[in-house]
């Protein structure tokens, strides 16, 4: 197989990258390093089955492929809100222009959607049946509605040219290769406890989330692009926690005496975020494996490496 990876540069894309190289498939990395970093794939630049592009996914670029990951898009609310326009210009035009490769040389495309599209759900745990209660002007719409927009064209693709599409709608994921910046719960927790500040909690910390790791997401996608179920399907951990129990474990790990500071809840910000994985389960056979103590160990671990070496 000849594989594409959009974003391919990034957290979830360098960990995707690895997994089809050491299946011994053929890859192509395309990323324009907004958010992705060349030394998440530097161990495979220079092999015989590794290609690096850099490219702008909002212009079109003609390549001969089998099959296309998707995932380019800033996910964190830093990135994507420092640009909204660009953020939705990447989930519409990127992924316009990925259907187009996908349709003109037959390739099967697996879009990285997301839990964002339920909004600030009124229905608890969210199932994929759930069309989401999301605010179409808010200041975290660039990426809730671009990647809402980006399912909807995969779907008329299908039902235009029956273009072979795979939809995964991915929960709150964490580990290593997460950005020390990038203003996800669990990298700003471990960062701050790291450095031994106070863990900033935004509003009551009683908000849930639920956090699953790389590896245990990686195996999620690859299981529903083999498949022949189109989706949108949930991939995420359905053990729901508060941020304040997140809190409570991570400096339980590095430092018990660190004191947690509340900020303001932002605007739009989700009070409740569960999936129901059970299609997962059903038609993929997947469920997570990775319980969350043990992978915040190896993400504190990989961290800790960083900050010892100032690689920051």
């Amino acid at each position: 197989m000849r594989n594409l990876i959009t974003g391919g540069a990034g957290f979830l894309g360098s960990h995707l990258v690895d997994r089809l190289m050491h299946a011994d498939q053929e890859v192509i990395c395309l990323d324009n390093y907004f958010t992705g970093r060349k030394s998440n794939i530097r161990n495979w630049i220079g092999h015989p089955n590794f290609e690096l592009i850099r490219h702008d996914v909002t212009e079109p670029i003609k390549l001969e492929v089998d099959r296309i990951w998707h995932l380019a898009c800033p996910a964190s609310p830093i990135h994507y809100q420092f640009n909204p326009i660009k953020t939705a210009k990447t989930s519409f035009l990127g992924t316009y222009n990925m259907l187009g490769l996908a349709r003109r040389v037959g390739a099967r495309l697996l879009l990285a959607s997301t839990s964002e599209v339920y909004g600030d759900p009124e229905i608890h745990p969210q199932p994929e049946s759930y069309r989401g209660c999301v605010n179409t002007i808010g200041p975290r719409s660039c990426y809730d509605e671009g990647k809402r927009i980006a399912e909807t064209l995969c779907f008329d693709y299908k039902r235009m040219h029956k273009t072979e599409i795979r939809v995964a709608r991915i929960f709150n994921t964490y580990g290593p290769r997460m950005l020390p910046d990038d203003g996800r719960v669990v990298s700003n927790f471990i960062v701050q406890a790291l450095r031994g500040e106070p863990l900033t909690i935004y509003g009551e910390g009683s908000q849930t989330r639920s956090f699953c790791y790389v590896d245990d997401l990686i195996e999620g996608m690859i299981l529903l692009m083999d498949s022949n179920q189109t989706g949108p399907i949930n991939i995420g951990n359905p053990n729901e926690f508060t941020i304040r129990e997140l809190a409570n474990a991570i400096r339980g790990q590095i430092n018990p005496n660190l004191f947690l500071l509340q900020s303001p809840l932002p605007q739009d910000d989700p009070l409740q975020r569960q999936p129901v994985i059970k299609l997962a389960q059903e038609y993929l056979n997947w469920n997570p494996k990775v319980e969350l103590r043990q992978g915040l160990q190896r993400t504190i671990a990989w961290f800790r490496e960083r900050l010892e070496n100032e690689a920051f």
